[in-house]
C-alpha cells in the first residue's frame, strides 16, 4: 500500500481526499507546482511568478483556470498586435489571422504567385473564399509593405 494510502487509514481521513490531492497534483503538474501533504489537507503551492497556498482543491482549481484564462488572453493579444505582411507572408503566419485555415492561406498564396504582389489589403477580397467579412476581422493586422 502506498504511503499516502496507510497515512489516510492511520488517520482516519476519508479515502476521496487523498484521490482527490493526486488528481490536483496532477492537474497542477503541468505548471510548477509543488503539492505538500499537510495532516490533514493538502497545500498546494504555485511557484511561478507568486507563491500560493491553497487548503481546499476548488480555490487552486479556480486560481488555476483563472492563469489560464489570463494565458489565453496574453497569447491573444500577442497575436492580434503582429502584423502580416500579405505579400511575404508564409503560410503559417496566413492561419494565425482570423478565419484564414491552410486551405486559404494557399490560395492567398497561389494568388500573390500568379498575380503579383497585393497593391493594397483591400486586393485580398480577390482571392477565392475571403470575402469581406474575412477582411474586416482581419484589416488592423495586415499590411503589404
Amino acid at each position: 500500500m502506498s504511503r499516502l494510502g496507510r497515512k489516510n487509514i492511520e488517520e482516519n481521513k476519508p479515502l476521496w481526499h487523498s484521490t482527490l490531492t493526486a488528481i490536483v497534483f496532477l492537474a497542477l503538474s503541468s505548471t510548477d507546482i509543488v503539492a505538500l501533504i499537510n495532516h490533514s489537507y493538502a497545500e498546494v503551492m504555485i511557484t511561478d511568478k507568486s507563491t500560493q497556498c491553497f487548503s481546499d482543491a476548488n480555490q487552486a482549481y479556480a486560481y488555476l483556470l483563472a492563469q489560464q484564462a489570463q494565458q489565453q488572453y496574453e497569447q491573444q493579444a500577442a497575436r492580434d498586435s503582429v502584423l502580416v505582411n500579405i505579400n511575404t507572408a508564409t503560410e503559417g503566419e496566413l492561419t494565425a489571422l482570423d478565419g484564414i485555415g491552410s486551405s486559404k492561406a494557399q490560395a492567398i498564396i497561389v494568388y500573390r504567385e500568379a498575380f503579383g504582389k497585393f497593391a493594397s489589403v483591400d486586393e485580398l477580397t480577390r482571392v477565392k473564399g475571403i470575402g469581406e467579412k474575412t477582411l474586416e476581422k482581419n484589416r488592423q493586422r495586415l499590411t503589404v509593405q
